[in-house]
């Protein structure tokens, strides 16, 4: 293990992203922020700091661990940052309420038949 390594290079070891240049797109368009300040991919990290990551609408906000090279299995990643208490809460918040608005919309038992689609085109096509 090193003591620094670019923040970019980071996030793609510790399995946030599945490719560098995701991880540099995402720094580079703001949507990692290290110790509270918006950064280029370039940026060196270490031990102790705090990251705050948005990742398809969901924000983690982790502190570095551990800082490897290479990129590790998924179990080994893990150990690499500290997720805090608050940022897990509501992380499953946010996933239960999209979870009961994903319910809450019906669900038909099946597709339509032939001609069921064609009224429904005259239906669409009346308005």
């Amino acid at each position: 293990m090193d003591e620094t390594l670019r923040i970019d290079k980071w996030l793609w070891t510790a399995r946030f992203f599945k490719t560098r240049s995701l991880a540099s797109d995402a720094v580079n368009g703001g949507k990692v922020h290290l110790n509270g300040q918006r950064v280029k991919a370039g940026r060196p990290v270490k031990i102790g700091d705090f990251l705050s990551i948005q990742k398809n609408g969901v924000l983690f906000e982790v502190t570095i661990r551990g800082i490897h090279k290479t990129r590790q299995p998924a179990r080994e990643a893990v150990l690499s940052y500290e997720e805090s208490e608050q940022s897990r809460l509501k992380r499953g918040q946010e996933q239960e309420i999209k979870k009961l608005a994903s319910s809450s919309r019906p669900v038909p038992k099946r597709k339509p038949d032939k001609r069921e689609r064609e009224q429904l085109r005259r239906f669409k096509n009346s308005m």
